[in-house]
């Protein structure tokens, strides 16, 4: 029986509820989604004009290092060691870039992870 506000006693919104928690569920399944394909993807930083590559995955983990024989010379081992560097600094970019794509449907959600 209700009151005199037609209050019956029972939670309201049920139906809300359940909507919000399929939607959170969605959300959840997109974002592991997400998190798989960034641990999928592969992207080639280079330096040099490509005498060195580096690969990484949307995690930002080395899978592959190419330096090409014409760019080792014992003389200017700094040298190498830069083009190295800006490889793998390019190669994050890009994962990164890509990351950022990937994530920004989630991005209302960093706080909460």
């Amino acid at each position: 029986m209700g009151n005199k506000y037609g209050y019956n006693g029972k939670m309201g919104g049920g139906n809300s509820m359940q909507s919000l928690m399929k939607q959170a569920q969605q959300m959840q399944q997109k974002l592991i989604e997400a998190q798989q394909q960034l641990e999928e993807l592969q992207v080639t930083g280079t330096a040099s004009g490509g005498m060195v590559s580096i690969t990484c995955n949307g995690k930002k983990e080395i899978l592959a290092v190419s330096i090409k024989p014409e760019v080792v010379d014992a003389d200017d081992v700094e040298m190498l060691e830069d083009l190295v560097l800006a490889a793998i600094n390019d190669a994050y970019s890009k994962a990164k870039a890509e990351e950022d794509r990937l994530m920004a449907p989630f991005a209302a959600m960093k706080g909460l992870m």
